[in-house]
């Protein structure tokens, strides 16, 4: 489907429901396409063994994240 972008302005509810039923829609500026709207699939993400990743999963002394964030907070109040 095609929407102008004062279909956007004034037909977003609309246009909003037609993305629901899983339909696409380019919006024209102009009478050029400069955006689409599409339905939001929801992926579900890849959820690591250790609760800390990137370059914090091989460190240590943050093995048990809560008690280690504790102690950094000790000497703040």
């Amino acid at each position: 489907m095609k929407a102008t972008a004062k279909d956007l302005r004034f037909h977003s509810k609309e246009l909003i429901e037609t993305v629901n039923r899983g339909e696409e829609v380019v919006i024209t500026f102009r009478g050029k396409p400069c955006a689409k709207l599409v339905p939001f699939e929801n992926e579900k993400r890849k959820i690591s063994k250790s609760p800390l990743f990137g370059m914090w999963k091989d460190h240590d002394p943050s093995s048990n994240v809560d008690e280690y964030v504790r102690n950094l907070r000790k000497g703040r109040s």
